[in-house]
């Protein structure tokens, strides 16, 4: 059987001796949730078969089963040669939603609790010459108070803006061989004025460290350090600077050596800065013209059917005239992030949080573990501009927690990552951020315009700040706009009444586009939304990825000069 999925997920730390798990596995459906006390993980018997990575939602898992699943369970055997036994094995999972507990030959070796952030088990100690068994238990009910997930539906068909939901395993599974003394992670922190990369590494075991700087094959910076440990920062001066641009992905590969072990990886150089109300990438202002990615599809839901997938959905964009996407309640998979690298298309780093109330105190405990997960594992990517923990939050005004919340978590993710600007909550009611997002479904372009003309005296009209004013001095952007229904079965819904014909949706499109574009206080916009997702019918494609509309005149309409890009410094 060919392997689903088969490409390595991380292209951050690649390794050559690695092992795909995906494929099929044995799985069972526990409806009550009691697996475990009836230990499942050391002798069970397996009703069923699942293609891995793929939901048991899903059609491509060959168990389509859509009704709730309070817990799963899968197992599958693999093979471990004698020279494997002798390093450290790592077990990998790119994501699995919620909670889950993995047993490698009967032994408990770790536990994980968040559906979007990758993670990994050292089992070494558990697994022996020839064969394995590996087993996961996963729990994931979406109407437990508290729980992020998104937009999956807390009833049992997809409704509104809640759509199918995903169980357990939905990233590949993946298993590492790598020396005792190797490399545990690396982060880079591009100097573009010193045409140098910064470079830190955590490292395991005591050696040397050689980073190798490339660019399209021809070296271009390289630096050693002797017998280190721990975390170890080095700095590579480069003979040659390439610029990653917006439309233009321009990479440097990475050969990091330490002791027997060997890695690649890459990055981009490029920096961020926020000047009043300006947003600089390398110096120069962008206007983000961004659309709405919820990341689904109709054969595997959360999970991309393959990796071509993944560049294509970006291809739809661009065909659309878009420069980048807002990644939409969900943490997206780093394969995507390595397409958008390579494309030069930007993005913002999202989370599911919908299903936590941030009024309750103990939301902080749902979100922010998980959420530094994925600020660290998606720390490289480039295409990355903003990060985004949260989306359309609306704070109790009597009460001071759900503020608290997110200037915690914001606080939280600047000292994480100090390099890119934070949004505390798209949308709604900000309380402390570095880009003033604003979310408006106004479907008349003249009414947009004279709404947003406010900006030119530094007035945000229509803010939901916690003082009651918005902050102009800040960026400003209109995260969301558009979502103009358009669906000639008259299924589904979107925003506003459907237009009476295709010219009458171009008609509204440019409309409310060049309001947004034609305001030099404006910084971008994101267009609800790129496709249709189930029953939103307000894609510019359908759920299968047709276009509805003729692509030269939708691109024309949004990549028209903006006023923001001629603004003075």
């Amino acid at each position: 059987m060919t392997i689903p999925r088969p490409e390595h997920p991380q292209p951050q730390l690649v390794r050559p001796d690695w092992l795909n798990l995906n494929g099929q596995w044995d799985f069972s459906i526990d409806a009550g949730n009691s697996g475990r006390e009836r230990r499942f993980f050391a002798d069970h018997q397996y009703e069923q078969k699942i293609t891995v990575p793929f939901c048991p939602e899903s059609e491509l898992s060959g168990v389509h089963h859509q009704d709730f699943m309070p817990a799963v369970w899968y197992r599958r055997q693999f093979q471990i040669t004698e020279a494997q036994a002798a390093q450290t094995t790592l077990l990998h999972f790119g994501a699995v939603d919620y909670a889950c507990e993995v047993w490698v030959n009967g032994q408990s070796v770790g536990t994980h609790r968040g559906g979007y952030a990758s993670f990994s088990f050292d089992i070494s100690a558990a697994v022996k010459l020839g064969e394995n068994t590996v087993v996961v238990w996963a729990q994931d009910e979406v109407r437990t108070p508290g729980q992020p997930h998104g937009k999956q539906s807390t009833t049992y068909a997809s409704r509104d803006v809640f759509y199918s939901r995903v169980t357990g395993i939905w990233q590949t599974v993946w298993l590492e061989f790598l020396p005792r003394t190797h490399i545990v992670n690396v982060q880079y922190y591009p100097n573009l004025a010193g045409q140098s990369i910064g470079v830190q590494v955590q490292l395991k075991g005591t050696a040397s460290l050689t980073v190798d700087v490339s660019y399209a094959g021809q070296s271009c910076g390289t630096a050693t350090v002797q017998g280190q440990t721990g975390v170890v920062t080095l700095n590579v001066p480069l003979t040659a600077l390439h610029l990653w641009e917006v439309g233009h992905g321009r990479l440097y590969d990475v050969t990091l050596h330490y002791g027997a072990d060997q890695a690649t990886s890459y990055f981009g150089m490029r920096d961020i800065q926020i000047k009043g109300n300006q947003f600089l990438l390398n110096g120069q202002p962008v206007f983000q013209r961004l659309v709405l990615d919820q990341g689904y599809n109709p054969q595997g839901i959360y999970t991309a059917p393959t990796d071509q997938f993944l560049a294509d959905d970006i291809q739809l964009a661009l065909k659309a005239g878009f420069n980048g996407a807002r990644l939409h309640q969900k943490v997206f998979e780093p394969r995507f992030l390595y397409h958008c690298d390579q494309a030069g298309f930007i993005v913002w780093g999202e989370y599911g949080n919908w299903g936590t109330d941030v009024d309750d105190a103990s939301a902080l405990s749902h979100v922010l573990p998980e959420w530094l997960e994925v600020v660290q594992r998606d720390f490289n990517h480039p295409s990355i501009i903003t990060w985004c923990p949260f989306n359309e939050t609306l704070q109790n005004r009597d009460r001071p927690t759900g503020d608290i919340l997110l200037q915690t978590i914001y606080a939280l993710t600047k000292q994480a990552d100090p390099t890119r600007p934070c949004i505390d909550t798209s949308g709604f009611t900000h309380t402390v951020t570095d880009i003033y997002d604003i979310h408006d479904y106004i479907g008349d372009g003249d009414e947009l315009a004279e709404k947003y003309g406010t900006l030119a005296q530094g007035v945000l009209p229509d803010v939901r700040q916690i003082n009651g004013q918005g902050d102009a001095t800040k960026p400003v952007l209109l995260s969301e706009y558009g979502g103009i229904r358009w669906s000639p079965d008259d299924s589904g819904w979107g925003y506003g009444d459907q237009p009476h014909s295709v010219a009458d949706f171009i008609a509204r499109y440019r409309g409310i586009t060049n309001a947004l574009l034609n305001n030099p206080q404006m910084c971008g916009f994101c267009y609800t939304q790129l496709y249709d997702v189930e029953q939103e019918k307000n894609g510019l494609y359908t759920y299968d990825r047709q276009p509805k509309f003729d692509l030269p005149t939708i691109k024309a309409i949004t990549s028209a000069p903006a006023g923001y890009e001629g603004a003075p410094l």
